[in-house]
This record gives C-alpha cells, sequence and structure tokens, in this order.
C-alpha cells in the first residue's frame, strides 16, 4: 500500500490562524502537533512509502515539519489547479517508482481524527476492495447529525456480505436541513469525507472511461523527467482548476464506499475547532497566554501575542488574536469567516 497526503488548502475559513502562506494543516489546532503532521502519523501506520503534495507557496514549511521525508517524497504544485490534477500528478510520480497495481491511498492533510487503529483498519477494507473488483474504493462517515455542509453518498448493496462495504449508488450535494433529515432516517447515506483508494491502473481505467482529459494530463506529466523543470511547471499550470470528486468520481460506473470504523472530524470552522478540544466546566477553551475572563461560556478563545485579551460576559463565540488579525465571531457564524476574508484580500489587493 502507497499512502498520499494531499496539503495544499488554503484554510481561509480558520483566519486569521490559518493565511494562505500558512494555512491550518501546518498548525498545531488539536494537540501539540500540526495537522499534517498527525496524518503523517496515521499514513506511516498504513505503509512506509508516504508521498506529500503541497502547493509551491508552502512546501518549504511542510518540508521543515516532516524533516524524516526525502525530496523525492514531495510532489509540489507549481500551484493550485485542484484535487484532479493533485492525484494526476501523484499517480504520475508513483509510476515511475513503484507497481501500477499496488493500491495507493489518498488522505487530506487537514482531518481530526483520533482512533488510528480503526483509521487503518478501514483503509485496509478499502485497499483489499479496491484489490479484488479493480474499481476505486470510498471511505465514507456514518452521519452523527442533519449536516448542511457536507456532501452525502448514497450506499446501496452489500459486497460480498460484509455490513460495512457497499455499492456506491449515487452522490448527493451539500442538502437542505429537512433533506439531511431524511438522508440520516433512511440509514443509506454517507459524510462523503474524501478519502480514495486504488491503483494507478485503476484510476487510469476510470478516467479512460469517465475523464479523458485527466488522462492525458497524466501522460503529459509521465513525459516529463525532471518535475522541477519549467516545462513540468508550464504544461501543469496549463491544466483546468478540477476537484476530483466532479472531475472523475462522480462520474464513474462502479465505485465501492467503505463505512468508517473511526471518529472524523474535517476542523472547517472555530465551533468544528472548539469540539475538537477540551473544555472547561463552563464550556470554555482556552489557549495561550495574558487570557482573562469574567462570566464567559461556551467559548473558543486563543491569543497568539503577548499582549492581554479580556473578554466578559460573553457565549457561544470565538475570539482569536494573532500577529495576523483579530477576530470575533459567535461560533454557530464563524463558517461565514472564509468568505469575509476573500472579500477583504481582494480590497486589500487593490
Amino acid at each position: 500500500m502507497i499512502v498520499v497526503i494531499i496539503a495544499g488548502g488554503s484554510g481561509t475559513r480558520l483566519w486569521p490562524l490559518s493565511t494562505s502562506d500558512y494555512p491550518k494543516q501546518l498548525l498545531a489546532l488539536a494537540g501539540e502537533k500540526s495537522m499534517v503532521q498527525n496524518t503523517y502519523e496515521r499514513a506511516r501506520r498504513m505503509s512506509d512509502n508516504v508521498y506529500v503534495v503541497p502547493d509551491i507557496s508552502h512546501a518549504h514549511h511542510i518540508k521543515d515539519q516532516l524533516p524524516e521525508l526525502g525530496d523525492e517524497n514531495f510532489i509540489v504544485e507549481p500551484g493550485r489547479r485542484g484535487t484532479a490534477n493533485c492525484i494526476v500528478a501523484a499517480l504520475a510520480h508513483i509510476s515511475k517508482k513503484h507497481s501500477a497495481d499496488e493500491p495507493i491511498v489518498f488522505l487530506s492533510a487537514d482531518h481530526h481524527i483520533r482512533d488510528t487503529e480503526g483509521f487503518v483498519r478501514s483503509f485496509q477494507v478499502a485497499a483489499a476492495t479496491s484489490e479484488k473488483y479493480n474499481e476505486i474504493a470510498l471511505i465514507g462517515i456514518e452521519p452523527t447529525y442533519p449536516a448542511t455542509g457536507f456532501g452525502y453518498i448514497h450506499r446501496n448493496g452489500e459486497i460480498d456480505g460484509q455490513a460495512n462495504v457497499h455499492r456506491v449508488e449515487s452522490f448527493k450535494e451539500k442538502p437542505d436541513f429537512e433533506t439531511a433529515k431524511s438522508y440520516i432516517a433512511s440509514g443509506n447515506y454517507l459524510w462523503n469525507c474524501g478519502y480514495f483508494v486504488g491503483s494507478i491502473n485503476t484510476f487510469l481505467k476510470e478516467m479512460e472511461a469517465s475523464a479523458p482529459e485527466l488522462k492525458e494530463n497524466y501522460l503529459k506529466l509521465c513525459a516529463i523527467d525532471d518535475p522541477s523543470s519549467d516545462e513540468y511547471k508550464d504544461i501543469y499550470l496549463s491544466f483546468e482548476n478540477e476537484v476530483i470528486d466532479r472531475a472523475l468520481i462522480e462520474k464513474a460506473k462502479d465505485l465501492a464506499v467503505i463505512s468508517a470504523s473511526f471518529d472524523w472530524m474535517d476542523l472547517g470552522s472555530f465551533k468544528d475547532l472548539h469540539l475538537a478540544n477540551e473544555s472547561d466546566e463552563q464550556g470554555n477553551h482556552f489557549r495561550g497566554n495574558l487570557i482573562r475572563s469574567e462570566e464567559v461560556e461556551n467559548a473558543y478563545i486563543r491569543n497568539e501575542e503577548e499582549k492581554p485579551v479580556i473578554v466578559i460576559g460573553l457565549d457561544n463565540v470565538a475570539i482569536v488574536n494573532t500577529p495576523n488579525g483579530i477576530l470575533v465571531t459567535r461560533k454557530d457564524l464563524s463558517q461565514k469567516v472564509g468568505d469575509i476574508v476573500k472579500q477583504m484580500n481582494k480590497e486589500l489587493e487593490k
């Protein structure tokens, strides 16, 4: 088994902690190690062959955090061209070093997972399923509440009588609340967390059938010997920016999905970040120095500077002070942070 960690996201929803140059996968958000370091540790439990795909803007930071990996284990994007081309680049790179039939696990660098044993077991099942049927296998998360911020996988029909392995019936976009409730009630839907397992040959078979432009991109990259060359950069930057779900996965004819046997959290907002960390009796999580509070409940407060932060009489808030800026938000509205940051950046660029 080979593991590829996709580590190119920008993470603006967690501004001012996360920035385009130093995004959330580089930060210690739940514990003392960064998200990518924790992901790498889980990956090493599955394989000795681990590759990382960072964007060029923060590749040097990723390399600093993973010093045990050699340069040949980093597949650097010359610029962001979406997860579809991240995967194409990884397949092209791996094709020159490994068998085209060996299962490859694709992971996101910024997910919070505690149950490493269950994580490894789920991917072992996915790899075995992908090998046996020569098709891409996905991992889906059993939903715990009617989330409207995730896509869903509709599963239908067990494979080989295994209770946690099913055929994929269809994909559903982020639903409204009532639709999400109906998904939960049916018991036939999983959260789509963006995990994929398949060999080079399996991916190429699906690309040939459903996304020939991705196979063409793969062949173009395979033909270049030096991935640091201007030729590689120019060709890669000529690709359309595409996510793998729409470019390939949702078009594929035969897919398997494994129900995850581990906990999972996408730290996409400060509400999520608060849930991923321990809180005191008042439901507060404080991180950093010089924080003082009075009559504060259910708050996430983080201070990254040596100046006092005082909070009085608030609840359900996230307050974050860093050298990049200050954020004060109701936690239930914190998913709006990314949109506002993008607007602010456009204004600052004028």
